[in-house]
Order: structure tokens, then C-alpha cells, then sequence
């Protein structure tokens, strides 16, 4: 098969559809893939060093208000679909699937008006205003929480999966061996993984910094805070170097140790770190960030709160002692603790990647037998 994936922007939409493109070329290592993406985003400095093919196409978000910027939105937008267009006429795709971000729009939009089989996937409990439009179109798309169907044009066309997550987390037994020495942890304390996402959060960090005595004066737990490349240097020098029970660093690259040696995880609420611990069964206190686009990341956070599965503190109640108490709390009543995580675990869909690759093949062949 010809298969276009787009979606881009925020790692939120990328690692879904590289998730995707591994599980089709496992499926048939002879599908010819193509990442349709734009050179502004972060997918182009990820998806072409995994040797996928990848083009771009120039689209940029519409501002809701009128504005300066309105007329070079529109500009792109048109010119999007123009070169959108002569990617599909020369690729000839039988399935284009899109995970989110401005650039789908323009490549499923015009998909949807050739032969190929066309879905896309919603990362979050709010869906973007791309999707909710492509809605109307597609053949089929698939969310992670069946409280965003609401939200949407067609709802019979709608399958509830998951995010589909990276093959990393299938050992996490192996992985917390090799953390607890990799970490020097005690393994006679409780573990608090603090981050941020990719590019950390002050205000995480600020609220950590506040309860530095806190955490030395206790021996409940340690806390592994992932500041943020940006802002690791800022954190070391206003809090020095050693502190008791509190293991700082700039990043976490292989978070699979991490999430594997915590027992709660506290981090904002974006629907990749969400799927992650889900499929993990991880207990956690949810700050989303504020301002994200339609509040997207409280939207999750909350779903996940009704399901029992975590506690969430907003930015603007989050200070060293909303957060200590939290935590403390939690860590201090195992009902409590266990509740989180069973919760958790019975939010994840490990099979989502080859569930919804199970429905685009099915997609492709009902149009075959026709």
C-alpha cells in the first residue's frame, strides 16, 4: 500500500503517527510511507533521521481574531492545499491517516476528494478545531477518550482506541532494575518523578524548589525532577548541588526508567505523558498547563480525575504546599495510592496501535471487495 501519515507541530501529534508508520511496516514491511509535516515544525528535525520520506507543505494556524497575521494564514492555507494536492496526484495514496496539528488539515482535506481511504486520530479530550472540522469528511477516525465524540460531525464514524504509545514500556520490570542504580535510589522509600514535558515547567520546578526542605526533612520518599534542559543550570545554582532525597537533572531521555522506578508521577497533562501512564498503571498528580490551545491538557486532566485515576492541581493553586500535601497525602495511605494506579491502568488501551491499524486495513479492503 501507499500510505501518507501527517501530523505535526508538538511531539503530541508526532510520536502517535511514528507509533503508526512502525506498527504499518510491521504489518508489511513493503508499504511505501510518506510524512507529510512543515519545515517549522518539530517533525522535521525527528522524522527524517528515522529514515522515513517525508515533504512538506507551508500551513500556519489561523488566528481566531482577525488580525495582521490573518491574511498570511489564509495565504498558506491556500498555498497548502495547492502543494497538498500535487503530493497526493503524484504519491497516489490508498490510505492517508492524520494525527493532528494545522498540518493535517490541508493533505486529509484534500484526500478526502481522491480515492484513498482517509482517518485521523485525537489525541485529546478536547479535540483541535483541524480534526473537528476534518470530521465531516474522513472515513473513519479514532480518540483516546470517548468523551471527545461529542465534539465531533459523523459520530458512527468514530472508534475509541487510545494513543497509540512507543514500544519502550513493553519491560518496565527490566528497566526498574537497571534505574534504581542508575538513579541511586533507596529501595526502601517511595519514588516522586517530577517533570514538565519535554521542555520541563518553571512552574513545577518553582514549586519543588519551594519544598526542598520539606523533602530533606522527611524519609518517606525521593523525588527525581527532570527541570528542563533551559532550565537545569537556574534550579542547581539557586538550590545547590546536593540535596537529600532529591535527584535533579536537565532531561530524561530514557523515561522509561523513570516512570519504571516511581511510584507517583507528577506532571502536566498532555495526551502522550497521559497514554503512557495509563498503559503503565501509574498513579499521578496532573498540573496542566494553562493556556494551551482550547485548554486542551485540563480537558485531559480532568477525564482522567473522574476516572479516578489521578488528582489535579490547577497552575494558579500550585505551591509548594498544595503540592507537598498532595503528595504526602497520597504517599501516605496505600488505599489511596493502589486506587490511583488500578484506575490508571484501566484507562490504557495497549493495544491501540494495532487496533487502529486493524480498522485502516479493514477500511482498504471494504473499498477492494466493493
Amino acid at each position: 500500500m501507499n500510505i501518507i501519515v501527517s501530523g505535526g507541530g508538538t511531539g503530541g501529534h508526532i510520536y502517535p503517527a511514528i507509533s503508526l508508520i512502525e506498527e504499518l511496516k510491521k504489518r508489511d514491511k513493503d508499504n511505501k510511507i510518506l510524512y507529510v509535516g512543515t519545515e517549522k515544525g518539530l517533525e522535521s528535525s525527528i522524522v527524517p533521521k528515522l529514515g522515513i520520506d517525508f515533504k512538506t507543505i507551508h500551513v500556519r494556524g489561523i488566528p481566531r481574531k482577525i488580525n495582521a497575521n490573518s491574511f498570511k494564514a489564509l495565504k498558506e492555507l491556500f498555498q497548502g492545499l495547492r502543494e497538498a494536492n500535487k503530493i497526493l496526484k503524484e504519491f497516489k495514496p490508498d490510505l492517508v491517516i492524520g494525527t493532528g496539528g494545522y498540518v493535517s488539515g490541508p493533505i486529509l482535506y484534500k484526500a478526502t476528494k481522491t480515492k484513498a481511504k482517509v482517518a485521523f486520530h485525537e489525541q485529546n479530550s478536547f479535540p483541535g478545531i483541524t480534526n473537528r472540522i476534518l470530521s465531516r469528511y474522513v472515513d473513519k477516525y479514532f480518540v483516546t477518550f470517548k468523551e471527545s465524540i461529542k465534539y465531533f460531525k459523523n459520530q458512527e464514524k468514530a472508534v475509541v482506541t487510545g494513543n497509540p504509545i512507543r514500544n519502550r514500556f513493553t519491560d518496565i520490570e527490566k528497566s526498574k532494575k537497571s534505574a534504581i542504580e542508575q538513579y541511586d535510589i533507596s529501595e526502601n522509600k517511595k519514588v516522586v518523578f517530577i517533570f514538565g514535558g519535554s521542555n520541563g515547567s518553571e512552574i513545577l520546578n518553582k514549586a519543588t524548589l519551594d519544598m526542598i526542605e520539606k523533602i530533606s526533612n522527611q524519609d518517606k520518599f525521593e523525588v527525581i525532577l527532570a527541570t528542563g534542559k533551559l532550565n537545569y543550570d537556574e534550579f542547581i545554582q539557586q538550590s545547590g548541588k546536593e540535596i537529600k532525597n532529591l535527584h535533579v537533572y536537565p532531561y530524561i531521555d530514557d523515561i522509561d526508567k523513570a516512570y519504571a522506578v516511581s511510584d507517583l508521577i507528577v506532571t502536566s497533562s498532555g495526551a502522550i505523558t497521559l497514554a503512557e501512564l495509563s498503559f503503565l498503571g501509574k498513579a499521578s498528580i496532573l498540573v496542566p498547563k494553562a493556556y494551551t490551545t482550547e485548554n486542551h491538557q485540563e480537558h485531559n486532566a480532568r477525564a482522567f480525575e473522574k476516572n479516578g485515576a489521578s488528582k489535579v492541581i490547577l497552575e494558579k493553586d500550585l505551591n509548594s504546599n498544595t503540592l507537598f500535601d498532595q503528595i504526602n497525602e497520597i504517599l501516605s495511605n496505600d488505599t489511596l495510592l493502589n486506587e490511583l494506579s488500578e484506575n490508571s491502568k484501566k484507562m490504557s488501551y495497549p493495544t491501540a496501535c494495532k487496533d487502529i491499524v486493524d480498522e485502516l486495513y479493514r477500511l482498504v479492503e471494504q473499498d477492494e471487495k466493493a
